[in-house]
């Protein structure tokens, strides 16, 4: 085979190849538009599903209704923290240790159980001071700064004052965090949710014959609970031991209970 007959070969290979290429991306191309024009449909058959039950949604009517229950807290929870400040960390220690002990062991001795104990912040810091030197201030370390917190759940409510008198007497010198809580809220909740839902139906129904509508199913239903413990101001801060405290007297009141329902109706 000659020179020329190579070259024609060649170039109708090249030729092939080149339709070959060309089908194949028509190919590609074709079976592209295929699977667009089928997801344009399916969008199309979805689009049509969502107005219907946009449709459906409007049909819909939602009432609030509000329960609330009052009762008297059965927990008390207060914070003691003792704060001592020494020039040296182990003295610090020392002095801040030996307090918070004789308070563990005096609301131990009032039958405060190990479970209502708890220790929630200890921290070790570094004091320093900023005198003058000069027409510059320089930092000083003068001593460490030791806080420990102590969490006490009082169950006997008639024992707050009396334990708030003797951690302070024992060396607590801030006092804070009060609050009033009913341990086992769920009856108290069921109540408030009941009073809750028979004020909406009431509403729903009222609605209903104003409108001249058909209240038929519930289609959703919402609760909030607006828990919020009571926690009086409380904040004591002692420099020096006093000798005789008086005991404070502690008013806890009544606790709030309060839920809010929205219920949505289908209606006709």
């Amino acid at each position: 085979m000659d020179y020329a007959e190579l070259r024609e070969t060649a170039k109708s290979k090249i030729m092939k190849n080149k339709k070959d290429l060309l089908l194949t991306i028509l190919s590609v191309f074709f079976i592209f538009s295929i699977v667009l024009v089928l997801v344009f449909i399916f969008n199309k058959i979805e689009y049509r599903k969502y107005i219907g039950q946009e449709f459906e949604i409007r049909n819909n009517i939602t009432v609030s209704g509000e329960g609330r229950v009052f009762a008297k807290p059965d927990l008390a929870i207060v914070n003691f923290s003792v704060i001592s400040e020494a020039k040296t960390v182990s003295e610090a220690m020392e002095n801040n240790t030996q307090k918070m002990n004789r308070i563990i062991s005096f609301m131990r001795e009032n039958k405060i159980e190990d479970r209502d104990l708890k220790t929630i912040a200890f921290r070790i810091s570094p004091r320093y001071e900023w005198p003058e030197n000069g027409i510059r201030r320089t930092r000083v370390l003068v001593g460490y700064e030791v806080r420990q917190s102590l969490e006490i759940r009082i169950r006997d409510m008639e024992k707050i004052g009396t334990l708030i008198e003797g951690g302070t007497l024992l060396g607590a010198n801030q006092v804070g965090s009060l609050q009033f809580i009913i341990d086992n809220r769920e009856e108290l909740k069921n109540q408030a949710r009941e009073q809750a839902i028979e004020k909406a139906k009431e509403k729903a129904e009222t609605l209903a014959a104003q409108l001249n509508i058909q209240l038929k199913r519930i289609v959703d239903f919402r609760e909030l609970d607006h828990h919020r413990p009571f926690e009086p101001r409380f904040d004591r801060w002692l420099e020096v031991a006093v000798p005789e405290p008086l005991a404070p007297e502690i008013e806890i009141g009544e606790n709030e209970v309060r839920i809010t329902v929205q219920i949505t109706y289908e209606i006709k």
